[in-house]
């Protein structure tokens, strides 16, 4: 059987990029990281990837703050290719993918996101449940598509919200049902897929 090569794309300390690293340490995910992008050449996650020994590299994005420029896309579509990588896995990623980097790999980018989608996309979901006072939020992993957090559900896992929290509290223990769930779905994606 080859062995899953996963390409991770972040922008911050890449604790989810750890909690993959430790599935596959521990054997609970048969992939291996070829390459970690980030957006912020000062990120921790590329301190803890080339720590690992991970092939790691910052993404120009030409001094936008936000947009991921279609000269971007390419070239980080690129560097994915050229490091073999099968499926893309979005870490903390805080910029919206498109085409064409959509086009070089359909239905093989995944996103997790801290609320059940499709409540409370985009930023600081944490914030936005706690601000809403529901009772409950959670995490979902979704394939990527063109939209913000709209992609087809793979995997969630529900986190109650106390009348305690605060957005830090409850974005803390979103945390730990991420590192969970994330590495799980890859795992149960990947084989869907026969990758």
């Amino acid at each position: 059987m080859v062995m899953l090569t996963l390409g991770i794309l972040g922008s911050g300390a890449g604790s989810n990029m750890q909690a993959i690293l430790d599935a596959i340490t521990g054997g609970t995910l048969s992939a291996r990281i070829g390459i970690v992008l980030c957006d912020n050449p000062e990120a921790l996650i590329l301190e803890r990837a080339r720590r690992q020994g991970i092939r790691a590299e910052v993404i120009d994005c030409a001094g936008h703050r936000m947009k991921f420029t279609e000269e971007a896309q390419q070239e980080t579509a690129r560097k994915l290719n050229e490091a073999g990588v099968d499926m893309v896995c979005l870490a903390g990623f805080m910029r919206l993918v498109k085409r064409p980097l959509l086009d070089a790999f359909p239905d093989r980018i995944l996103n997790i996101h801290p609320s059940l989608l499709p409540a409370f996309p985009g930023l600081e979901a944490w914030r936005q449940a706690v601000e809403a006072g529901v009772s409950e939020s959670g995490v979902t992993v979704h394939l990527v598509d063109a939209g913000m957090d709209t992609g087809q559900i793979l995997g969630q896992e529900k986190v109650m919200v106390f009348a305690d929290d605060t957005p830090e509290t409850l974005h803390s223990r979103l945390q730990v049902a991420e590192h969970r769930l994330y590495p799980e779905t890859i795992a149960r994606y990947a084989s869907r897929l026969n990758l």
